[in-house]
């Protein structure tokens, strides 16, 4: 349980996600979420695996082109037809957690998740935050992936942030509706690694910015980790 108080991930965000997966229902309600409580299925590591996982449309720029190389991995492994039974699905998520830490920048969406908070870490706390979120992400969501479908996404434009960030805009056609999902990547060296997805106006670093924040209100950073060290089966 969250000790900041009572956490409300609304079931009709779930639904939002299995209307995009099946096709079914009237467009989708947009996600929001509540403080507190304890940690159910939703946005995070689903959402930016699953979408990523979806093929884009041709484009040009260098943000884009690093998106869909990795894009290309995903999908290589989720149409894998030798990836069958129990020992298979195993194989399909070792195989996407390797993608996923070269797809995206973990420390950067820590870092910017916890926003002023991240000062009050130290450097050995700081690391312990981006294991444990890490874990967090992977492990609550990446079992949804294996429900993918195949979606049509079109590319609409890149538009820059920053000098070194980007929002690589991108419409999901399903089968009732039409979802915008935004990509936000951030260029490292000669990479570019995505650091938050927005889906309908809903960020994931802002949904989970508040959770935290409202934990470090009152408590030290040491029980946030506690917090997450429950939650992934390490305390």
């Amino acid at each position: 349980m969250y000790d900041g108080g009572e956490l409300l991930f609304l079931f009709k965000f779930s639904r939002f996600i299995d209307m995009i997966l099946t096709g079914e229902g009237e467009r989708p309600i947009r996600p929001y979420i509540k403080i507190g409580g304890t940690m159910k299925k939703g946005l995070p590591l689903f959402i930016l695996v699953l979408f990523l996982s979806l093929p884009l449309s041709s484009f040009a720029g260098a943000p884009l082109d690093s998106v869909k190389g990795n894009v290309d991995k995903v999908l290589d492994v989720l149409r894998d037809p030798a990836l069958k039974g129990e020992s298979g699905m195993k194989a399909k998520k070792a195989k996407i957690h390797t993608i996923s830490d070269k797809m995206f920048d973990f420390n950067e969406l820590s870092r910017r998740t916890l926003g002023q908070n991240w000062t009050r870490l130290n450097a050995g706390q700081q690391k312990e935050f981006t294991e444990l979120y890490k874990s967090i992400l992977e492990d609550a969501y990446v079992d949804k992936i294996v429900t993918y479908t195949d979606e049509k996404v079109l590319y609409n434009k890149e538009n820059p942030l920053t000098e070194k960030t980007v929002e690589v805009q991108t419409t999901i056609v399903a089968k009732k509706c039409d979802i915008p999902i935004n990509y936000r990547v951030i260029q490292k060296g000669t990479e570019w690694r995505v650091y938050d997805v927005v889906i309908e106006g809903v960020s994931l670093i802002s949904n989970y910015r508040t959770q935290f924040r409202e934990i470090l209100t009152n408590k030290t950073p040491e029980a946030l980790l506690e917090t997450l060290r429950k939650k992934v089966g390490k305390a």
